[in-house]
């Protein structure tokens, strides 16, 4: 008999269950996964880590695999809106009473093992996809790469976006400590793809240590952008006059480009054909990066929540709004480099506005408060009673032609989402 009929009772279950939210290690979660798939079988499987842009990815191979006709099961977190977000097959959310059913299956199979929040949701999908008789799954890593639950599937092609300081409580207080982490998603003849033409020397010396195929952008692949069009070449294969990627933002041609080798890896595996490549650039879709919501004043939407990323945002809102008066909808998490992105926006931002987060580990108005004032800004509005108000506040005070900018953290764009959208 099943623990729970609901998908919120398992979830709020699971999230009292395991006594640390973030609990690295694959020990626990490999051996329920042994019990619930004897075989090991699965899919052709994408695993795709990083600091920076792995959503990004996930969303451009999703769209060129189903362009090419292929089901495709794909893992992501967090969610923006719906927890079912995270597993999606022929990019269609799964329904509730299939993650309900799963669940309990893997409740029966784990016996006294004690599973995190997203241990349960990482069996889930596997469980999920490998019912649904994929061609390919895309795994995103949660938190490093060495010891997240998606580690406990072997890929057939390992992608790292980029590197960057973020968990290093968890992961190390170096970009090389950390990329050492990241790279324990490869595999040992297996095609290792990274994104980044200055990633942290430990990412490749990993990699050809455990004797993987690397491609490097810049070493092994490169492209090259040609006014409204791009062009790529890489492992023996190369396109020209391609579409700019549906996402904003002059990161999102190196996350393309690193897609595509990791595309042309698979390639004898799972051929793809030019017009894929090209209908799923277009066609790619993300809630929450660079989202711009149209109106008077206009809403822009980034889940950006470290230095390397709001990076990213200030290069967006420099070719695309240079001259914008903005008004800064804020929050970010207590184990955020707070600081610093507010030293790097400081010379954008208007006004910011500090919104409430009823999450536990979100940092109180008041610790972000105190940033600013070791900063000497006095630009800030606080003391609102939820997101809610800190948005209308924001949105009240600029004029029509001016940007609302909602950034710094995933659930900050959710709640404007489940409010306003």
């Amino acid at each position: 008999m099943a623990r729970f009929d609901s998908l919120q009772a398992w979830l709020a279950w699971q999230e009292q269950l395991h006594p640390r939210s973030i609990d690295l290690g694959l020990a626990r979660v490999a051996g329920v996964y042994r019990q619930l798939n004897p075989t090991q079988a699965k899919p052709l499987t994408v695993t795709v880590g990083g600091t920076n842009g792995k959503g990004s990815c996930v969303a451009m191979l999703e769209a060129i695999y189903r362009a090419q006709g292929y089901k495709v099961g794909a893992y992501t977190s967090p969610h923006i809106l719906r927890y079912n977000e995270r597993i999606r097959i022929d990019g269609q959310a799964v329904a509730d009473a299939d993650i309900c059913r799963v669940f309990s299956r893997i409740d029966a199979a784990r016996g006294e093992t004690s599973l995190s929040y997203f241990e349960f949701g990482t069996l889930a999908a596997l469980c999920l996809f490998a019912e649904a008789g994929l061609d390919v799954q895309l795994l995103e890593v949660g938190l490093g790469g060495r010891l997240d639950a998606v580690n406990i599937v072997d890929p057939d092609v390992a992608l790292v976006t980029t590197i960057a300081l973020d968990h290093v409580d968890w992961l190390g207080n170096t970009v090389e400590a950390i990329g050492r982490e990241k790279a324990g998603i490869f595999r040992q003849s297996v095609p290792a793809v990274i994104g980044d033409a200055a990633a942290p020397a430990s990412l490749r010396q990993v990699a050809e240590r455990i004797g993987a195929k690397v491609y490097q952008l810049e070493h092994d692949f490169a492209y090259r952008k040609q006014g409204e069009t791009w062009e790529w070449q890489g492992g023996g294969r190369a396109f020209r006059d391609l579409p700019a990627p549906a996402f904003k933002g002059e990161h999102q041609y190196r996350n393309a480009a690193a897609v595509l080798m990791a595309v042309s890896a698979l390639q004898e595996r799972l051929p793809v054909d030019d017009a894929a490549i090209r209908a799923g650039l277009r066609q790619a879709s993300l809630q929450g990066r660079f989202q711009l919501i149209a109106g008077k004043p206009r809403v822009l939407l980034d889940v950006g929540h470290n230095p390397q990323a709001v990076g990213t945002l200030i290069d967006y809102l420099r070719d695309y709004f240079p001259a914008a008066t903005i008004h800064a909808v804020f929050a970010m998490m207590r184990d955020k480099d707070i600081a610093t992105v507010v030293q790097m926006m400081r010379e954008r931002v208007a006004r910011w506005y500090l919104a409430p987060l009823d999450n536990p580990r979100a940092a109180e108005p008041a610790l972000i408060e105190s940033h600013f004032r070791q900063l000497d800004m006095a630009n800030v509005d606080s003391g609102f009673a939820d997101f809610s108000a800190a948005f209308q506040a924001a949105r009240a005070a600029a004029g029509p032609d001016e940007l609302v900018l909602v950034f710094g953290s995933f659930f900050l764009v959710s709640e404007y989402l489940a409010k306003f959208s």
